[in-house]
């Protein structure tokens, strides 16, 4: 990769992670905002889950069948706007308490499979990339839970648009594709996928069925990772500020997680990770130090799954981003 490539995939990496801690602190302090003090505080929070998480396998595929995938992230700010408007306007009446969950909820979807698979596409699959794209949204939940106030709110919302529009203004990236070096546009397919809506016969390691049944493999450890994660934290009580250092000690996690596979290697990174979260759960009562070094473990899992899921899916990062996104929900369930 040229240094001119490798700055641009930088950067890109960089503001599609800031951009993602925004976005993330945006949605959490504004549904903190529209219910607080309201009574149907779960059906929101559970509809704006649903359309945040369980809807991305179906974005992550219209991102890969796009070619001017841009309007993914102009969409995602305009129903982010839109469920800001929706958020002031239910201190007024209550009946804009769902809208803005809905708003806010598709709006996250298209973000994530936006900024999953331009950084997927744009760096070549990096590993160490891919962890620092997913790690900064659990940082920006929990400032965004426990700093929630209007004036953030838009604090958020502007640094966003200001972000987004610097990012649509640049019209190409040098980058690498997943099969070369040479430069693509920002809304280019890198894949040899035809006509094909979906990977059909194009799964990696075998057969469709093989291949499948790997995928499902791979959304299995995510949900049990999800699980995990949440009842490390089971029956503590939080403060705010036990609830930032969570989040930075998960966003440390997922941004050490695909360093650590690309200097050890995968197999010897993920051997350590292992060993060393059933190690600290097994301990999680003891010491708060303990939880803490568990809970980063487990995460620096996250970019692991994320880079098998785009190689056994090349060319639909969109849809292998969504699908663990969506394996999440059934284990944060379970824990909880």
């Amino acid at each position: 990769m040229s240094p001119s490539n490798q700055q641009a995939s930088v950067r890109l990496t960089g503001v599609s992670a800031l951009l993602h801690f925004l976005v993330d602190g945006l949605c959490i302090c504004c549904l903190y905002l529209a219910t607080v003090g309201k009574m149907d505080i779960v059906t929101t929070y559970v509809t704006y889950n649903v359309l945040a998480f369980l809807t991305q396998p179906l974005t992550g595929w219209w991102a890969d069948w796009m070619r001017q995938r841009h309007w993914m992230l102009l969409g995602s700010v305009l129903l982010l706007t839109l469920g800001v408007a929706a958020c002031q306007l239910s201190t007024i009446n209550e009946q804009f308490i769902m809208p803005t969950a809905v708003l806010l909820g598709i709006g996250n979807s298209l973000f994530h499979v936006w900024g999953g698979k331009q950084v997927a596409v744009n760096t070549g699959n990096d590993i160490r990339a891919l962890g620092v794209f997913v790690s900064t949204g659990a940082f920006g939940l929990a400032v965004g839970g426990v700093l929630a106030s209007w004036s953030l709110l838009y604090v958020f919302l502007l640094s966003i648009c200001i972000l987004a529009i610097q990012t649509l203004q640049a019209q190409t990236l040098p980058s690498p594709s997943l099969q070369g070096g040479s430069s693509i546009s920002i809304n280019e397919k890198t894949s040899e996928q035809g006509n094909h809506p979906l990977p059909v016969g194009r799964v990696r390691g075998g057969s469709v069925v093989r291949g499948g049944s790997i995928i499902l493999l791979i959304m299995l450890i995510v949900a049990g990772r999800s699980f995990t994660g949440e009842a490390f934290t089971t029956g503590i009580t939080k403060n705010a500020m036990l609830i930032l250092l969570l989040g930075a000690t998960s966003m440390a996690g997922k941004m050490a997680g695909g360093w650590l596979a690309k200097s050890m290697g995968i197999w010897k990174a993920l051997l350590l990770m292992v060993v060393g979260t059933i190690l600290c759960f097994l301990g999680k009562d003891l010491y708060i130090a303990v939880m803490l070094t568990g809970l980063f473990l487990i995460n620096c899992t996250m970019p692991v799954t994320l880079y098998w899921a785009n190689t056994l899916l090349k060319g639909y990062e969109g849809l292998a981003f969504g699908l663990l996104a969506a394996a999440l929900i059934p284990g944060y369930l379970l824990a909880t």
